[in-house]
């Protein structure tokens, strides 16, 4: 495979398809590709349905090659699919829907993309300090805590929301290992950096540095808000929140 066999959907993700084609040999075990794949035509493009086990994690991708003048080129590849194809006779209201998952994914990946988009708008704008600060959002998320959470102290009910929002809207998996007055502890694996390890466009449009500097400025603003001071680290997509009660 040669950047040149392939024909993205948009420039910005020629080399990043081209990366993950190159990287694929060495993670999936060839025995799967032997099982007969769903294949589906529409006009110039056939579309694979395959399932492969990458990193440990078994998905269902979709490879879709474009045919033209008898000659094929690399499209594109996609682990979320939804088979609104199926939608029944209309009049409708229903929809065939995809796991809560891949749901919490499409949300967390739109709020992310718009939030990167905005963070170079407003550094080429008015500079980096500005773009980074514009989202410390932490007085109206305290506010929601408290007013959410109203039947433990507020302090607490900062934490128990951050636990609940992560978890429930923001579809991370989220483990609260200590919470008292004075200390609280939580480990979260968060599909913010799931996305950019993942979703191809992100690192054409950011660097990692950024990324993470976003994240931590959003964080730190909560927690001082909440009355807590915050210490982050980071193993790979998985984040470790210390806090400690502010003097």
């Amino acid at each position: 495979m040669t950047s040149e066999r392939i024909r993205p959907y948009h420039e910005l993700l020629r080399e990043p398809l081209l990366e993950f084609v190159t990287t694929l040999k060495g993670k999936v075990s060839w025995e799967e590709f032997e099982s007969e794949p769903e294949v589906y035509r529409v006009g110039d493009q056939v579309h694979y349905l395959v399932s492969l086990t990458i990193d440990r994690r078994k998905d269902t991708y979709c490879f879709t090659l474009l045919i033209e003048e008898g000659k094929w080129s690399f499209q594109h590849v996609e682990s979320i699919v939804i088979r609104l194809d199926n939608v029944s006779s209309l009049p409708t209201s229903t929809f065939p829907d995809i796991p809560e998952e891949q749901e919490a994914w499409i949300l967390e990946e739109y709020r992310v993309s718009e939030q990167v988009r905005l963070f170079n708008f407003l550094s080429q704008d008015r500079g980096r300090d500005f773009a980074f600060n514009w989202f410390r959002d932490g007085a109206g998320y305290f506010l929601a805590a408290r007013a959410w959470v109203p039947f433990v102290p507020a302090s607490r009910a900062f934490i128990l929301f951050l636990c609940w929002e992560q978890a429930n809207l923001r579809g991370n998996s989220v483990t609260l290992e200590k919470l008292d007055d004075e200390e609280a502890i939580l480990r979260m694996e968060s599909n913010y950096f799931k996305l950019y390890a993942q979703a191809m466009h992100l690192k054409q449009q950011i660097s990692s540095e950024d990324y993470r500097q976003i994240f931590e400025t959003v964080w730190h603003d909560r927690a001082s808000n909440a009355g807590w001071d915050l210490g982050i680290t980071f193993e790979l997509q998985e984040c470790l929140f210390h806090f400690k009660k502010q003097e």
